[in-house]
C-alpha cells in the first residue's frame, strides 16, 4: 500500500506527462503523430499518458508503431494484441523484411551483404562494417541497426509523421541521461526531420511500477516472472524469480538481463538514430 504522499507524487508525475503529451498534440496534431510501442512497461505507460491526453482533448489517439526485430517474445506479442483490441489501438508493425528474407527467416543465419537491397547496403556502409557477411541477430551491431533503426526510418519516410512519442527515461540508460522532452532530429540522408516526444523522462523505474500498479495499467506477464527489461527473446534473460516490481530496483542494474555488448554501444546506436 502506497503512502498518501507517494500516491500524490505519482499522480503529479502522470499529470506532468499528460501535459507534455497535450503540448505535442497542440503543436503537431494527432494525425501527424505516432506512439512508439514495444509492449514494455515504459512504452505502455507512455501510451497510457498519451491516451489520457487525447481523452481530455476529445481527439482520437494517434496510431502506434511496433518494431518487430524478428525475435519478439510470444508473451509480448500476445499482450500487445490483447491491449490493442481492448483499447482500440491502430497498430503498424515495422519489420525489415529484406534482411529476414536474406536470412531465410532463421536467427543465427549468415547473411550476405550483396544479397540485400540498396538501402540496407548503404546503411551497412554507414556503420563502417566492411565484411561480406553478418549474422542475423537483432541485437548485434549490424542487426540492431538494420532491424530497428532502419525499419524506423523507413516508417518515418512512409508515414510523414512530424514526430512520435517514445518511452525514454533519464535513469534507464546513461546514453539517455541528456534526453529532452521534445527532442528534434534534423534531416539526414538516412532519415527525415522529426521530433521525438518523451513524456515519462522524469519517471524512475520504481515510479513506473508504482504508477502502473496504482493506476491498474496492463503489463506483460513476463515481468511477473522476474524479467526487468524486455528485448529480443534470445538475448534477454530474467534476473530473478521475483516479480520485477518486488526486486531491488534502486541498487541493481535494470538492463542487466539484456545483451551487454549492445548496452555498451548504446550511445553509438543513438547517434545513428536508435531510440
Amino acid at each position: 500500500m502506497l503512502e498518501d504522499a507517494r500516491r500524490e507524487l505519482l499522480l503529479r508525475k502522470v499529470e506532468d506527462s499528460k501535459q507534455i503529451a497535450l503540448e505535442a498534440l497542440r503543436r503537431y496534431g494527432a494525425d501527424r503523430l505516432a506512439v512508439a510501442w514495444t509492449g514494455g512497461k515504459d512504452s505502455t505507460l507512455t501510451l497510457y499518458t498519451v491516451r489520457l491526453a487525447c481523452q481530455e482533448a476529445g481527439i482520437p489517439l494517434p496510431g502506434c508503431f511496433v518494431i518487430d526485430e524478428g525475435d519478439m517474445f510470444p508473451e509480448v506479442r500476445q499482450f500487445m494484441e490483447g491491449l490493442a483490441a481492448e483499447w482500440g489501438l491502430r497498430v503498424t508493425i515495422l519489420h525489415n523484411s529484406d534482411v529476414s528474407r536474406a536470412a531465410g527467416g532463421r536467427l543465427g543465419a549468415e547473411v550476405r551483404v550483396a544479397d540485400l537491397n540498396e538501402t540496407n547496403r548503404a546503411e551497412i556502409a554507414r556503420l563502417g562494417y566492411d565484411e561480406d557477411t553478418f549474422i542475423y541477430e537483432p541485437e548485434s551491431f549490424v542487426g540492431n541497426h538494420l532491424m530497428k533503426t532502419v525499419a524506423l526510418n523507413g516508417y518515418l519516410y512512409a508515414s510523414r509523421v512530424a514526430g512520435f512519442f517514445a518511452g525514454i527515461r533519464w535513469d534507464e540508460q546513461s546514453a539517455r541521461a541528456d534526453e529532452t522532452y521534445f527532442s528534434p532530429r534534423q534531416e539526414t540522408p538516412f532519415n527525415p526531420a522529426h521530433t521525438r516526444i518523451c513524456p515519462i523522462l522524469h519517471f524512475t523505474e520504481r515510479d513506473v511500477w508504482d504508477a502502473t500498479r496504482l493506476l491498474d495499467i496492463p503489463h506483460c506477464s513476463l515481468y511477473a516472472q522476474g524479467y526487468r527489461s524486455l528485448g529480443a527473446r534470445v538475448t534477454t534473460v530474467k534476473v530473478s524469480d521475483v516479480p520485477a516490481w518486488e526486486q531491488d530496483l534502486e541498487h541493481t542494474n535494470e538492463r542487466g538481463g539484456r545483451r551487454q555488448d549492445k548496452e555498451d554501444l548504446m550511445k553509438k546506436f543513438r547517434d545513428l538514430g536508435y531510440m
